[in-house]
């Protein structure tokens, strides 16, 4: 052994400080709070819920008026949907029912010739067609998709009925009996297309839609109608003969023969009903609602269309002039012609005034001595 060997080895890794125990918190002594004692508070787990239960109702709240809010606004589009609808539909019932106007003028307008009777009646069928089409591009709403074809099928009857009365027009011979028995009874068919197109529109169009908007709460839209006819008799086997007759006289030169004419039968004031006289002054009283009402006969054997009526009121150096048509009348028949939307001058009032009406002749008249009369008049306010 060396002498190292009696010397202790000692080998320190880690100096590691002595182990104190931490000092122990004192507890603070709470001193007792002056005033009144204060209430038990809530539990702590409550407040957290209440708060919840908040904002749970808060949000069925929110949610509710949203479903509100949407379904209002569902309603909104669904309503402005069908009346922007019916908006279209009204443009074309509009524009059909001015050319049915149209046409009922042409049928009676004096001294037309067949040439042009059926250029006019081609023509008409040509803007019916262009209505169609302008229907055919509506897009109605679901519900109404099977009852918008019906739609389509009445102007397409207008639209070939017109072209089918032109087409007879066109073959009728006015120098041949036998050809104007044939085409009138050929017009008076293919007028019951325009005719059948009415009942179509109203009946399995109009009433429907109607119903269905009820059945889908829609209010405030209407579905309009439409009438391409409304007098029936215009387009009857009896008022197409009366046409060719006088398309016969035009086209060939010839005068109508028989027995025919008008003649007036007097002539009232309204309101009031006071009768005017052609011997003695009449004094009128005015208001807005100022008319006068023309009584015309049929004085001929024959149905006469487009008799024109006119009225003519002179007062000092104011003329006011209206003028009425008589679309058809049948022998011995009375129609009344009324004369209305009047604004008298001030000049007027107090000095001799005259009215004068007038029936112009119809085809064939002879005599004229019954078509006219003047009335005096003095105007005072009523």
């Amino acid at each position: 052994m060396t002498e190292y060997d009696d010397e202790r080895i000692e080998f320190d890794f880690f100096d590691e400080p002595e182990t104190q125990e931490a000092p122990q918190r004192r507890r603070r002594v709470r001193r007792p709070a002056s005033g009144p004692p204060r209430p038990p508070s809530a539990p702590t787990g409550l407040v957290p819920l209440a708060r919840l239960v908040g904002l749970i109702a808060i949000a069925i709240a929110i949610v509710v008026a949203f479903v509100f809010w949407v379904g209002a606004c569902q309603g909104k589009s669904t309503h402005d949907q069908y009346a922007s609808y019916a908006a279209k539909v009204r443009t074309v019932a509009g524009s059909s029912n001015s050319l049915g106007s149209e046409f009922a003028s042409e049928l009676v307008a004096s001294g037309l010739k067949q040439s042009e009777l059926e250029s006019k009646l081609q023509q008409d069928a040509q803007q019916e067609q262009q209505e169609y089409d302008q229907a055919l591009q509506i897009q109605p709403p679901g519900p109404l998709r099977a009852i918008h074809a019906q739609l389509l099928d009445a102007l397409e009857l207008r639209a070939k009925g017109l072209a089918a009365l032109g087409d007879v027009v066109s073959q009728w011979n006015p120098k041949s009996d036998s050809s104007t028995a044939t085409a009138t009874n050929g017009l008076a068919s293919e007028g019951e297309l325009l005719i059948a197109s009415d009942v179509v529109w109203d009946e399995l169009y109009r009433l429907p839609a109607t119903q269905q908007l009820k059945t889908q709460g829609i209010t405030g839209v209407v579905i309009p109608a439409s009438s391409f006819v409304p007098n029936t008799e215009l387009v009857s086997a009896r008022s197409f003969g009366v046409l060719l007759e006088h398309l016969k006289g035009a086209t060939t030169g010839g005068t109508p023969t028989g027995l025919h004419g008008s003649q007036l039968l007097g002539v009232v004031a309204n309101p009031g009903n006071t009768q005017l006289s052609t011997s003695t002054a009449t004094t009128v009283n005015v208001s807005t609602a100022l008319s006068f009402v023309a009584g015309v006969e049929d004085s001929g054997d024959f149905q006469e269309t487009g008799v024109v009526v006119h009225l003519t009121i002179t007062a000092g150096a104011t003329t006011i002039k209206r003028t009425q048509t008589i679309q058809l009348i049948s022998p011995k028949q009375t129609t009344n012609v009324t004369f209305s939307g009047f604004n008298l001058p001030s000049s007027a009032f107090g000095n001799k005034a005259t009215v004068k009406v007038d029936v112009a002749p119809v085809p064939g008249e002879n005599n004229l001595t019954n078509n006219t009369a003047t009335y005096t008049v003095f105007f005072t306010l009523g």
